[in-house]
């Protein structure tokens, strides 16, 4: 079989390369989170299928990276419309292949994934190079097209995060292979129907399927390469960075947070609360999810009393049905890891003030909304990134006390911080080591923004001219008022 049909929508399981469907000898099984049941065979890429890909989109590279900005930036304007056309689709079907809620996708993730290549498309459209003067030598600076793209993303929202790199490195000029995660690969299917229906000319975008070490590894290690953008774990960009290196290939990477939510006594009392159990949101499978509160001890027991009766009406079941808050764990094997970190904290001496356990209700891979308390400082709950809906409470009674438990991490990749003081608010955002730091806020995310992580959270920025700072070679030319022939 060379399509499945997902939720109503017909997915073609093949590669995409060179602007055309290709087969693999080996598949490998896409199984559904939300019942642990089967719902495609996949073809598993390999070495040849990277190479061909890469090869397409060398290929392709010459002409892609010669067109207008502004007719590249309409045809990535025609793939955002027919994102937008087809938003429905995208939604059903990834909700099936990774859990995540049906009426989140439908309002913010696939509109905010067609945003992603229509942004990127009027940013590069309009991309001054700009000049100087040095000496009397007129300087110009300019961004070139890089070349080959290799793109590898996550499953916690694998269209959304995949376009976020995509669209830039399309609009910089560059030609792109990408590879999505295997749990959940369905939608980047459909982005190559989309691509191809809005114009795209063959090459330009392709698509290779497989696990890390049967597609990843060789795509990764590929001397086409010019630029490489990974979001994921930090061991796993660890092998990337060794397999890159040696063709000195410029790397971006997302990787993991433990991230803060710091609560002062003078905050908004019912936004802090809102603000805490909203990190439940998408199973706690989200990168910048701030897990760690922490709050003052004059208010400690109030709002840990308040945030649990909320967290208690948290309605966990299938995500296809719009009354459900929180759906499942992506894996087997992610769920008993995520299992895995509650035990050993509990084992430990921390406290379940709710949850600690999968439901057992519910079955398959539904963990209950857990909130710990008690933990030892630096122990491994407070330290370790779970990913799952897991949060730890923790105490501090005093500005520069709260500055230092936030800091206590290797990670650095956001913070929230609640006060009603905003001149607390300006020292303490300041000290606070993250790429991203909200107040009174949480997950507010201009596409024009620099993003990225401090510490193991990552390498790099993107977002706006930053992303363009990546994708592109940086060139400055220099002109000489002397030695010309003519004068026009």
């Amino acid at each position: 079989m060379t399509t499945a049909t997902v939720e109503g929508v017909e997915v073609d399981t093949r590669h995409w390369i060179g602007g055309e469907r290709v087969a693999s000898e080996l598949t490998f099984t896409d199984i559904s989170p939300i019942d642990e049941q089967p719902i495609a065979e996949i073809s598993a890429g390999s070495s040849a299928e990277v190479d061909a890909a890469v090869q397409a989109a060398k290929q392709a590279f010459i002409g892609w990276a010669a067109m207008p900005r502004d007719e590249r930036a309409d045809l990535l304007r025609k793939v955002a419309d027919g994102i937008d056309a087809r938003a429905e689709e995208l939604a059903r079907v990834e909700t099936r292949d990774n859990g995540s809620l049906l009426r989140s996708h439908r309002r913010s993730v696939m509109p905010r994934v067609g945003m992603n290549f229509r942004f990127f498309a009027d940013f590069a459209e309009k991309l001054d190079h700009p000049g100087g003067e040095i000496r009397g030598h007129r300087e110009r600076v300019s961004y070139d097209p890089a070349g080959v793209t290799a793109i590898i993303t996550p499953w916690n929202a694998p269209l959304m995060l995949a376009t976020w790199r995509i669209g830039p490195a399309l609009a910089a000029g560059n030609t792109v292979v990408a590879k999505p995660p295997e749990w959940a690969p369905l939608t980047a299917s459909l982005l190559a129907d989309i691509t191809h229906e809005a114009g795209l000319p063959a090459g330009v975008f392709n698509v290779v399927q497989g696990t890390g070490a049967q597609a990843g590894a060789p795509l990764t290690a590929h001397p086409g390469i010019r630029r490489l953008a990974f979001t994921g774990s930090v061991p796993t960009a660890g092998v990337i960075a060794k397999a890159a290196a040696p063709n000195i290939v410029p790397l971006s990477f997302e990787l993991g947070g433990k991230s803060p939510l710091v609560i002062f006594a003078d905050s908004d009392f019912d936004l802090a609360v809102s603000l805490a159990v909203e990190q439940f949101d998408n199973s706690g499978q989200v990168c910048l999810g701030a897990f760690r509160i922490l709050v003052e001890d004059a208010i400690a027991d109030q709002f840990t009393e308040a945030v649990l009766a909320k967290a208690k009406t948290i309605r966990q079941g299938d995500p296809r049905d719009e009354a459900t808050d929180m759906s499942c764990l992506i894996t087997r094997q992610h769920f008993e890891r995520v299992d895995g970190f509650v035990r050993r904290a509990l084992a430990a001496g921390a406290r379940a003030i709710l949850g600690g356990s999968p439901n057992d209700e519910l079955g398959h891979l539904y963990y209950r909304p857990t909130i710990l308390v008690d933990a030892e400082p630096g122990s491994e709950i407070l330290t370790e990134e779970v990913f799952g809906p897991v949060l730890t409470v923790q105490t501090f009674s005093s500005e520069n006390q709260a500055v230092e438990m936030a800091n206590n991490t290797r990670f650095g990749l956001a913070a929230t911080l609640v006060t009603g003081d905003p001149d607390r608010a300006e020292r303490v955002s300041a000290k606070i080591n993250a790429g991203t730091v909200w107040v009174n806020c949480f997950f507010v995310r201009d596409l024009g923004a620099p993003f990225g992580g401090n510490g193991e959270s990552g390498i790099g920025r993107e977002g706006g001219i930053y992303s363009f700072d990546f994708y592109c070679d940086i060139k400055t030319t220099v002109f000489s008022p002397k030695g010309w022939t003519t004068n026009d």
